[in-house]
């Protein structure tokens, strides 16, 4: 039986091919191995190797480790074919643990110098997944509070609108950390079912809400239990070689293109279906007496496929005490010889907050972080919002198509222009560029409202697009920082650390977008920054105090990163 489910199950992964074949078309595949020498070809002396810690290294990578290493031998002897010592790698494992998941995952990127197709894949999906409650709720969250009869005046919407949406910030930020230590603890692989579980009960009690404080209950509950963000990104460094990780994190983090595509779209399309569709959806129905059950609903049914997915990834986390240096694949050995900040790991999590940059770059991480979330608040509510207010009198539907518009954009440029963008320009010269470029974009906002027709649709869709754009590549460049701070051993952590200060932030922005959003369209006709223009000005002062953030004495980095 056991066998039948495996083969059934398993026949799942077939779907992930043709995904698997577009990542190829954009994914440079590892170098080939070198052909064995022909017969009679002279043998090639290899270095004399010495052993540190159980490894076998050249002297050179030895040498940083000083007296730590000693003498193995002078010269490799060969055997059959005089050439084949040509290939032999300078650094190479010495023995492996046979019942430690991590030790299979690295024994299998030393074997295999491709890019793991099937493992982003799956990776991909779940992160997906997760982030669909967030951005599923934006084009219908005005209608929701308006329908809740919470709000005394239209005007109000927004103020509670803003912590709806920051309940659930509030609820990841209380628990990252934790999440963050028990994904370096007991593996990534719990923490990542339990974070899908989590999305499919309570994004569907969301939808089933019938007052204001169900509505911050249950997304506070999801934010809780969602603690999959700082762990994945650890999980997509571990399971690829060094010189894929960052396109893994890059991939990982262009599934904001797709949850920006299929997210708004569910919410601003299948919102209200018995208004939009009455000929399929009854008044007296469930999803009449719910108007916003179905794309919860939709949302958890979509979280069952990474679910089971899930049982079939690999666990990458070494769970053996002994040899710690070992545990380590060859990339990360490589790694801590050359990294300075290796020396911090053995201080446990408190060494987290002597690493200043790390540090550094999760304070740039946390403000762009904020401004971005208020930004996505404050974009649906002004596009929903009545023209004598300073909007764009969008339906639900509008919302969802611009937003959609702009996933699919900023999926297309995330794999196929950004690796060239990012390979061009430094870090952090890039983020200093996109930060100056959103100052006049956010302050273009306010004067939209003159237009109409195409030219708006035009000018909301470019906007849109270019907005999120920069957003992502900002949040790429920080994750890869961030990751390249610390070890294996400590990246969940830090990653969760990251995320619950991350999760504070973005738990201050909705509430504050919403309060500064409300108090605008009360001041519509006030001499100095009039109703929205306020608003965006808003943005715009976080934008700068990023920029700021991004030199020195703010921020510190080791050098340059290659992505």
């Amino acid at each position: 039986m056991g066998h039948v489910l495996y083969r059934g199950w398993g026949s799942f992964f077939s779907y992930l091919r043709p995904l698997s074949w577009l990542l190829a078309l954009v994914v440079p595949q590892g170098k080939p191995k070198r052909p064995p020498a022909k017969q009679g070809t002279p043998r090639t002396k290899i270095p004399r190797l010495l052993e540190v810690g159980g490894i076998l290294c050249s002297p050179s990578l030895s040498g940083a480790w000083g007296g730590r290493a000693r003498e193995m031998g002078d010269d490799a002897s060969g055997g059959g074919g005089g050439g084949a010592g040509a290939s032999e790698p300078l650094l190479k494992r010495a023995r492996y643990h046979p019942n430690c998941p991590g030790c299979r995952v690295d024994r299998r990127k030393e074997e295999r110098e491709g890019f793991p197709f099937t493992e982003i894949s799956c990776l991909w999906l779940v992160t997906i997944c997760s982030s669909l409650p967030i951005q599923s709720l934006f084009p219908f969250l005005y209608f929701m509070i308006r329908d809740l009869h919470v709000a005394k005046e239209e005007e109000d919407i927004g103020f509670y609108a803003g912590f709806v949406g920051a309940s659930y910030m509030l609820g990841r930020a209380l628990t990252s950390v934790i999440w963050g230590v028990v994904a370096d603890k007991h593996g990534r692989k719990p923490v990542l079912v339990i974070t899908l579980v989590s999305v499919i009960i309570f994004n569907t009690l969301f939808g089933l809400i019938s007052s204001y404080w169900m509505a911050l209950t249950t997304r506070g509950l999801l934010g809780l239990l969602s603690g999959m963000l700082g762990p994945v990104k650890a999980y997509a460094t571990e399971v690829c070689r060094k010189e894929h990780g960052h396109l893994a994190l890059s991939l990982i983090t262009s599934s904001r293109g797709i949850g920006l595509i299929v997210g708004p779209a569910i919410g601003g399309y299948l919102a209200q279906p018995a208004d939009k569709y009455p000929s399929i959806f009854s008044v007296n129905s469930i999803f009449g007496r719910f108007p916003y059950f179905l794309p919860c609903l939709c949302i958890s049914l979509l979280a069952v496929a990474p679910l089971i997915a899930c049982f079939w990834l690999p666990e990458t986390l070494h769970k053996h005490t002994e040899d710690t240096l070992l545990n380590n694949s060859v990339e990360a050995v490589k790694e801590s010889l050359s990294d300075t900040n290796a020396e911090q790991n053995g201080g446990g999590c408190l060494s987290l907050f002597t690493n200043w940059p790390l540090l550094s770059a999760i304070t740039v991480y946390c403000i762009f972080s904020l401004q971005d979330l208020a930004y996505a608040e404050v974009f649906s509510l002004w596009a929903v919002s009545d023209r004598k207010y300073g909007g764009l009198s969008f339906s639900s539907q509008d919302v969802g198509s611009v937003l959609s518009i702009s996933g699919l954009l900023l999926l297309i440029y995330q794999i196929l222009i950004y690796p060239s963008v990012a390979k061009s320009i430094d870090p952090i010269t890039l983020v200093r560029a996109i930060a100056v470029l959103s100052i006049p974009l956010l302050a273009s906002y306010p004067f939209m409202p003159a237009l109409s027709g195409f030219i708006l649709q035009l000018a909301v869709n470019c906007a849109s697009f270019l907005k999120n754009s920069f957003a992502v590549t900002t949040m790429t460049v920080f994750s890869i920082l961030m990751n390249d701070s610390v070890s294996q051993d400590r990246r969940a952590s830090a990653n969760g650390l990251s995320i619950t200060l991350m999760s504070i932030s973005k738990t201050i922005a909705p509430a504050v977008a919403g309060v500064i959003f409300s108090w605008a369209q009360k001041r519509q006709t006030a001499p100095f920054l009039p109703g929205d223009h306020l608003v965006f000005f808003m943005l715009n002062v976080f934008t700068v105090i990023s920029l700021t953030f991004t030199f020195r004495p703010f921020y510190a980095r080791k050098g340059r990163t290659e992505h």
